[in-house]
């Protein structure tokens, strides 16, 4: 029997160095040493600049038109409305419901309340595909429409399929690329591990966040593109182009362990450049050492009092059925609503469906700045009522703004002023990006990366300053980091393959 190296191993070098020159490449060229056949039916667009990538994603939208309209909740073919609980659910058991949840935090500011939430207790994939190509690392993304997106096309993961998808509940066409994800294991697997999702919409929802590198040759379909990392990382910077589902895998990466600073010294790099770089090797150093970190995580869980379960959709408090929709007496926070999709391309070509849609655009926000030479983020521990474990790492602020402009300044978000007046000089990323287009219609957040003086904040009880080689540990496993964070984390780590600030 052999045994197997530490390192999430490259074919030639750690996964950590073939990544950052994944990061690096941003060459539009077909590399010479690729296959005559891969030229012809996957290398095409293997290697593009970030406009080029954007020009074959209005191509795809025309040639994947989506007709998405509103209907009223009673009206959805092939939902129904429980007569005793008022549960809207899908004739087959499958997909979702849309359920009533309940909860009591005797810590938080609202001691109980009650909610519609969607329950999907099933698992889904999140997958994409890795292949090299004259040494450099390329992923195959898909541009795909949801019908909760914004702008209809954005770039998704090889594989996005709930296991009512790919199990073909809806009796349409099977699912791309599945099989390299239900079979992984006759491939390299990068990443494998179930995360969280949006712990204020989702009751206890799992999604398995996938990278699975391939040596063999791969047919491109219609609608999917083969890009670097570091043209992924251009396109994160460009509003509602790279989805959720894309954002969470690619947060996931383990892009952290080891020292790339001779890979990153690029000319011109700034101060907080060369500190993110530095950031992510865990032998530069961090203010708190793992063990606290995890202790002071393990003793939020246990002291924050917070309890949750499901209750009817009829018995939730302070929300009205009306006009089709159900929305919250107040006119803040989220209504649930119903669509009808007309979709080309799709394993169904037409379906009905509840979504949530939110009341506002949210700021999602890390604030970031160097100690010791190091890079850390300000992270909060964040108690939700669909968590699976009390307690998940989230950015330092996060949250919809206009749900919190009733309340007093005390009662509001900590550092959301810091954020919303950043001077522009100070903010190192900034983007509106779409959230998970499949459930929620139109929710769209601000992700934003603020530079601070970490001497000139103090943490508060409930945040602390974390290097992103220590967010890159525990993102490794499930229910650390929430999904808002992933997201911030993928967008951090892009800082690290362009030179200065990206806005």
């Amino acid at each position: 029997m052999n045994l197997v190296a530490p390192d999430i191993g490259g074919r030639s070098a750690p996964v950590q160095a073939r990544l950052a020159a994944s990061a690096l490449s941003r060459s539009h060229r077909r590399p010479s040493g690729a296959p005559a056949a891969a030229a012809g039916r996957a290398a095409h667009g293997a290697h593009t600049e970030p406009d080029v990538s954007v020009r074959w994603l209005a191509r795809s939208a025309g040639r994947l038109p989506m007709a998405v309209d509103r209907v009223a909740l009673d009206d959805l073919g092939g939902w129904t409305r429980d007569a005793t609980t008022g549960n809207l659910g899908h004739r087959s058991g499958g997909f979702f419901s849309v359920e009533g949840m309940a909860v009591e935090a005797a810590d938080g500011p609202v001691g109980s309340w009650s909610q519609p939430v969607i329950h999907q207790p099933e698992v889904g994939i999140l997958g994409i595909l890795a292949k090299e190509f004259d040494g450099v690392l390329r992923f195959l993304l898909q541009a795909k429409a949801e019908p909760g997106n914004h702008n209809g096309v954005q770039l998704s993961p090889t594989v996005q399929a709930t296991r009512s998808n790919y199990t073909r509940v809806h009796r349409g066409r099977p699912v791309p690329y599945l099989d390299y994800f239900r079979h992984a294991s006759r491939h390299r697997v990068l990443v494998d591990v179930r995360q969280s999702e949006q712990g204020s919409w989702f009751f206890r929802k799992r999604n398995r966040n996938m990278v699975v590198e391939v040596a063999e040759e791969v047919e491109v379909r219609d609608g999917f593109r083969w890009l670097t990392l570091g043209e992924i990382h251009a396109l994160l910077a460009r509003d509602d182009t790279v989805n959720m589902d894309t954002r969470t895998v690619l947060g996931c990466l383990p892009v952290t362990g080891t020292d790339l600073t001779p890979m990153f010294d690029v000319p011109g790099s700034d101060r907080f450049r060369t500190a993110l770089v530095r950031s992510c090797d865990p032998a530069a150093g961090a203010l708190h050492d793992a063990t606290g970190v995890l202790s002071w995580i393990t003793e939020a869980r246990t002291v924050t009092g917070i309890r949750t379960r499901l209750v009817p959709l009829d018995e939730v408090k302070g929300w009205r059925r009306t006009a089709g929709r159900i929305h919250h007496r107040s006119g803040r926070f989220f209504e649930v609503i119903g669509v009808r999709v007309q979709a080309a391309g799709r394993e169904v070509e037409r379906w009905d469906q509840p979504m949530i849609r939110p009341v506002g655009t949210g700021v999602i926000a890390f604030l970031a700045g160097s100690i010791g030479g190091v890079l850390h983020v300000l992270a909060r521990a964040s108690a939700q009522p669909g968590y699976a474990d009390v307690i998940e790492l989230a950015p330092t602020v996060q949250c919809t703004p206009g749900n919190h402009e009733h309340l007093p300044a005390a009662a509001r978000p900590r550092f959301l002023e810091e954020v919303l007046g950043a001077d522009e000089e100070r903010i190192r990323f900034d983007a509106v990006l779409s959230e998970e287009g499949g459930r929620f219609f139109h929710a769209r957040n601000r992700y934003v990366i603020v530079e601070v003086d970490p001497d000139a904040v103090a943490e508060p009880p409930g945040f602390r300053w974390l290097a992103p080689h220590q967010l890159g540990e525990l993102v490794r496993h499930g229910h650390y980091l929430n999904i808002e964070a992933r997201s911030l984390l993928a967008c951090l780590h892009s800082l690290k393959s362009t030179a200065g600030s990206v806005k």
